[in-house]
């Protein structure tokens, strides 16, 4: 032992001085400008390599190398790129560099044949062609990712100050996020990632995926939803303008103005610098905005194989304000170590040429007889020949994108030493007191995490009376949970039982990694007016098989009901109209039933539910008068509705037997895959409803008799550059209305309130909750088109704070009603919330009523039952 300890600090000591040489050493500097001033994120790259790096912040730049010497060229768009041989030996090398402004020289340039304008359209008509060769000219490529993103909250509300500060958010200091990724992209777009390491301040959550950043890519017609200078359409939305070229290299750069045509969301302005005779991208410095949030986007693209230009140097500034808030973020992306495959299909050579005249001598490899000369036409032609061959090889071609992550489980593990050896743009100042100021907080919080029971299950509050009142979410067991809502806010008023108050929650069971599950949910209710406990249940099971959604339930119980049994009048809205308005628009009436239903949804494009309910329904009447405000001029209604069909709505109590059978169907399937799980796109397709309801007479007691039938349509997809367009069409009839009680009936997405509907599309804004519906044949129609630029939004302020306008237009015609239309428009995102609505509506050509709704503005997705 004495002789083996000597030769182990031995062995240690030289490994020790073998990391030394390998990871302590390199260049390190600061890049300035001619006036001395820092140049952030400038891109450094290592000539005749595929590896490089970036500037922080503050313009400070280091790459670890091992010894020897190395060529490096700094470049940051609009200066002069610099190239500089630096010999490293066993220490750090300082290296600093001031870069020239960049000086264009504007040639005198030949318009071809057929052009138009400035010379900047023949440049960017040339790389157009050229776009999509750019994008298939690899079948792959491999490289290594570093990600950075720090974000700063510059300002916030008075009122939410002290809970930030609980949290541990303060104003002003910097909240960094770092990862370290190997990206694999797939031909035709199939991005891989594995998580290497990930670090940030906070709460240890990571940063997100770098490659919802590098894998959108110029070339095509759209980045994010925006639309590209080098789409096929960009001369539709943008003007451009040649300021001059520069020569950097063997190569003649050209530097092309992107001016939008109009200014907004979904389009981009700044500068887009062409590689003459390839048109390839030599780099971007480009602004946009989503949802009036303004966004910088720089990429330096290098040549990383033979003709192959893709981005290196990613940076992405966010910034903006909303209720009071207000910040910045910004990611810096570092791509290096490429491996690309290049596409072999492509063999032959052939010539860019104008219609009649080549502009290029560019050789490139194209699948067509040697020597060809194309002009541009033939060669997009080429070229999509080519891609409808690569897409007809897909396995499955209803797949358009996939995307998948994985993190190594060392990921979140990594030392301060792996950081300092990976780390591709240094840390400022004020990331590193960022990075000390919350690893504490990490590690307590983790603490407070993981502290477990003997069991084994983390520890949760314990069950107290108040709950009750304030809700509660509490783990039972490991696959065992229980929620109990807030009885707070289901303290509702309505006519019929006066103010009423509902006690409800879930019980629930997880059978395995929520594959299977069993639920339970009973409901407490109890009139104060009425003095009636109402009570009702729901069990529910469900099974997730391969995608596959199969759900059983049972309910059952005594308890109110609105008429429209899609109870369209939320409880809370009613009673604000009914205490302050003495509007009581809600309609009741008494039910005793039990119910049993099946659904099946094989994949997202499909499904199919089947229904059966016995009931038994009573009348109910009024039982309270009371208002906050009693105006002289207006008394409660009774709690019958008013239908143009039946002038009688009352009921006697009666039972009914009825079932219904309902189809959902989207013929066009197509996906994106996200770690193997399959996200359906249905902006692809429209969707098919096919509605079936049956009254049948005489079973347990039945006193209904009837059979409803009932098609639809409806549909989302983009109508132009930032516009939208919506409709559902339904139409319907009674095949049998023997006997039918009102509840029975059609009966419409209408409103009577302030508040307009979550869903735009498919809801009337004006129309009465019963006062249309009918036994007998009907139609209605829904339109939502929301457009980039109508009347306020032609102002380019108006349009980059955001704001959306949309018109709208609804259609019901029943067997025995006039043509009921709604005409509207509305102003949405105000304040990145809400949306206002005004409505007009007729009877035939005869005007009826103007009103006005209020309502969450379209951006936020609401998902209905």
């Amino acid at each position: 032992m004495n002789i083996f300890y000597p030769k182990l600090i031995t062995a240690a000591f030289a490994l020790l001085c073998v990391f030394s040489s390998v990871y302590a050493q390199g260049i390190k500097g600061v890049v300035r400008g001619a006036n001395g001033e820092p140049l952030p994120y400038a891109s450094i790259f290592l000539v005749g390599s595929k590896s490089g790096t970036s500037a922080n912040s503050i313009g400070e730049y280091e790459i670890k190398l091992t010894s020897g010497t190395y060529a490096l060229r700094i470049q940051n768009i609009g200066y002069v790129s610099q190239e500089k041989d630096v010999t490293v030996n066993d220490e750090w090398v300082k290296q600093d560099f001031s870069l020239k402004v960049q000086g264009y020289l504007l040639q005198e340039v030949r318009i071809g044949k057929g052009e138009k304008g400035d010379y900047a359209n023949t440049i960017i008509r040339n790389a157009i062609a050229r776009s999509k060769f750019h994008r298939l000219q690899y079948t792959d490529y491999q490289m290594k990712v570093y990600v950075k993103g720090t974000g700063e909250l510059l300002k916030a509300p008075f009122f939410v100050k002290g809970k930030l500060k609980k949290e541990g958010v303060k104003l002003n200091e910097a909240y960094t996020s770092e990862s370290v990724s190997l990206i694999n992209f797939s031909q035709p777009d199939k991005v891989t990632e594995k998580v290497i390491a990930i670090r940030s301040t906070g709460e240890d959550s990571g940063v997100g995926s770098p490659s919802m950043f590098i894998a959108a890519t110029f070339y095509k017609d759209k980045v994010a939803n925006i639309i590209s200078p080098l789409s096929r359409s960009a001369f539709n939305y943008y003007r451009f303008k040649y300021e001059g070229s520069f020569t950097e290299g063997n190569h003649i750069i050209n530097k092309i103005l992107v001016i939008p045509r109009s200014k907004g969301d979904n389009v981009f302005e700044g500068s887009i610098f062409i590689i003459e005779d390839e048109w390839a991208i030599h780099s971007v410095n480009l602004r946009t905005s989503v949802l009036g949030f303004p966004i910088l986007v720089r990429q330096n693209f290098a040549e990383v194989a033979p003709l192959v230009w893709l981005p290196v140097n990613h940076q992405y500034d966010f910034s903006g304000n909303v209720l009071g808030f207000a910040g910045h973020y910004k990611y810096i992306a570092v791509c290096s170590q490429f491996k690309v495959t290049l596409n072999k299909e492509l063999i032959a050579k052939a010539e860019l040429m104008e219609d009649s005249k080549p502009v290029s001598s560019s050789a490139v490899e194209l699948p067509v007889s040697n020597n060809a000369k194309l002009n541009r036409k033939q060669f997009r032609k080429m070229i999509d020949q080519a891609e409808k061959e690569s897409l007809k090889q897909q396995r499955n071609p209803e797949i358009i994108k996939e995307r998948a992550i994985t993190t190594d489980s060392l990921a979140r593990k990594r030392d301060s030493v792996y950081w300092t050896n990976e780390r591709s743009v240094p840390l400022t100042i004020k990331e590193v007191q960022g990075y000390h100021r919350d690893d504490s907080l990490v590690i307590v919080d983790s603490m407070k995490k993981s502290l477990k029971d003997s069991t084994g299950v983390k520890k949760h509050k314990q069950f107290s009376p108040l709950n009750l009142v304030t809700g509660g979410y509490y783990k039972v067991s490991k696959p065992t949970s229980m929620k109990i809502d807030p009885t707070i806010t289901q303290f509702y008023f309505n006519t019929v039982e006066g103010f009423n108050v509902n006690l409800s929650g879930e019980l629930k069971y997880d059978f395995d990694s929520l594959k299977r599950s069993l639920s339970f949910a009973p409901v407490l209710r109890y009139g104060f007016s009425s003095h009636t406990l109402y009570s009702k249940a729901t069990l529910n099971y469900q099974k997730e098989n391969v995608g596959a959604i199969t759900a059983f339930f049972l309910s059952g119980g005594q308890f109110v009901s609105q008429f429209n049994d899609e109870e369209p009048i939320h409880p809370l809205v009613n009673s604000i109209t009914s205490l302050f308005a003495r509007r009581n628009y809600m309609k009741l009436y008494e039910k005793t039933f039990l119910k049993a239903g099946y659904s099946y949804k094989p994949s997202a494009f499909f499904s199919m539910s089947v229904n059966a309910e016995w009931a038994k329904r009573s009348a109910l009447t009024n039982q309270s008068d009371y208002s906050f405000f009693k105006p002289d001029s207006r008394d409660y209604t009774l709690n019958s509705p008013v239908n143009i069909e039946d002038p009688n709505t009352d009921f006697a109590t009666h039972n009914a037997f009825i079932a219904d059978i309902q189809l959902k169907y989207r013929p066009i399937q197509s996906y994106r895959t996200y770690n193997g799980k399959k996200i359906p796109l249905y902006e692809r397709s429209p969707e098919l409803l096919l509605n079936y309801k049956k009254g049948i007479s005489g079973l347990l007691g039945s006193d209904v008799d009837f059979d409803q039938v009932e098609l639809g349509v409806n549909h989302g997809f983009e109508a132009g550059l930032g516009s939208r367009l919506n409709f559902e069409v339904r139409g319907g009839t009674f095949l049998n209305s023997k006997q039918m009680y009102f509840m029975d009936y059609k009966h419409f997405d209408a409103n009577r309130v302030f508040l307009a509907s979550a869903k735009p599309a498919g809801t009337f804004r004006l129309l009465d909750y019963y006062y249309y519906s009918t036994n007998g044949s009907y139609i209605t129609a829904n339109v939502y088109y929301q457009i980039r630029k109508l009347l306020f939004t032609r102002i380019p302020e108006v349009r980059l704070a955001g704001l959306k306008e949309n018109l709208f237009g609804n259609y019901l015609k029943t067997e025995r009603s006039a043509n009921y239309y709604e005409l509207g428009y509305s102003l949405d995102n105000i304040f990145r919330i809400f949306r206002v609505e005004i409505a007009t509506s007729f009877l035939d050509s005869h005007y009826k009523e103007f009103g006005y709704r209020i309502g969450i503005a379209t951006m936020f997705k609401v998902t209905t039952k």
